[in-house]
C-alpha cells in the first residue's frame, strides 16, 4: 500500500511557531539622531551657561569668573537662557523618540531661524545647513507616531 492511500494523518516531528502579528515600529533615520544630539548639546550648553552665571552672580567668591560663559547678560537673561535650554533637552529627547509633536516644533524653528538668517541678509552656510536639514525632517516626516 502507498502512503498516500494510507489513512492514517501524517506525523511531523515539530511545527513552526504560530504567526502572531508584531506591532510596527518605525525606525529613528540616523539624520534624526544626530540632529536630536546636536540639539541636546545645545541645550546642555544653555543650561550650563546660565545656571553657571546664576552662581556667579548670587555665589560671587565661591565661584571663578572664568567659569561664566556669558557675561553680557543678567540674572534675566541667565533665566531665560536655563529654560530656553531646558526646552531644547525636551525636544531633542521626544525627537529622539520620534514624537510628531517634536518634529514640528524643531521644523518651525528651523524655519524660523532660516527665515531670519534670509531676511537679515546672511546668506552663508549657515543658511544651506538649515535648508537641507529643513527639508530632510520634512522628508522623513512618515517615520515619527
Amino acid at each position: 500500500m502507498s502512503p498516500a492511500s494510507s489513512s492514517e494523518p501524517v506525523a511531523f516531528d515539530h511545527l513552526p511557531p504560530p504567526w502572531e502579528p508584531t506591532p510596527v515600529v518605525p525606525r529613528r533615520p540616523l539624520g534624526v539622531a544626530v540632529i536630536s544630539v546636536l540639539i541636546a548639546l545645545l541645550g546642555l550648553v544653555l543650561v550650563l551657561a546660565g545656571l553657571l552665571y546664576l552662581l556667579g552672580a548670587y555665589l560671587g567668591p565661591f565661584v571663578p569668573a572664568s567659569l561664566v560663559l556669558v557675561s553680557s547678560i543678567d540674572v534675566w537673561g541667565a533665566l531665560i537662557i536655563v529654560i530656553f535650554g531646558a526646552a531644547l533637552l525636551g525636544i531633542a529627547t521626544s525627537l529622539w523618540r520620534q514624537e510628531t509633536w517634536a518634529l514640528w516644533t524643531t521644523v518651525v524653528l528651523v524655519f524660523a531661524t532660516t527665515a531670519y538668517l534670509f531676511f537679515t541678509g546672511s546668506i552663508n552656510v549657515l543658511l544651506l545647513v538649515l535648508v537641507v536639514v529643513f527639508v530632510y525632517l520634512i522628508s522623513v516626516r512618515r517615520y515619527f507616531y
